[in-house]
């Protein structure tokens, strides 16, 4: 469909979906790597905030970031091996994932404020939807947050 105001063309209704916006990276679990995902997730905010004009409030972006840092942060102490974090964006969801090569499955804790740890995953469940999903590697955690 086409609108036209004062002789211009202005093309509306494109057939062409646009593509999220997806970044990954990946860590080896040196010093350091969780404040590093954090900065590569708050990048990853600027980005598709200032490029994409998606609107990422500021509860929203912390957030994300409590995701990353949780995700990491087990990943980082329950694999033996390197992971990679993967940020994907739309106008209406921001998703978090995180692949790490150990192929057990994350456990979640019956609630306890008493209890000391374990709580990450019970965090993220509060924010997102979390799914746990075996890859030939090991396994994703994926955690969507609605905006």
């Amino acid at each position: 469909m086409t609108e036209y105001l004062d002789g211009a063309v202005i093309p509306i209704g494109f057939d062409t979906p646009v593509e999220p916006l997806r970044r990954m990276t990946h860590y080896s679990g040196e010093a350091g790597c969780i404040a590093q995902a954090r900065a590569f997730a708050e990048t990853f905010l600027a980005q598709l905030t200032q490029e994409w004009c998606v609107d990422v409030d500021r509860r929203v972006a912390g957030d994300v970031l409590l995701v990353v840092s949780e995700l990491v942060t087990n990943a980082d102490r329950h694999s033996s091996g390197p992971y990679v974090l993967e940020l994907e964006g739309t106008t209406t969801q921001i998703t978090v994932a995180v692949y790490d090569s150990s192929a057990a499955v994350p456990r979640r804790y019956p609630r306890d404020p008493g209890r000391i740890g374990g709580h990450g995953l019970e965090i993220v469940d509060m924010l997102a939807d979390v799914s746990v999903e075996r890859v030939p590697v090991g396994k994703r955690v994926k955690a969507v947050l609605t905006l």
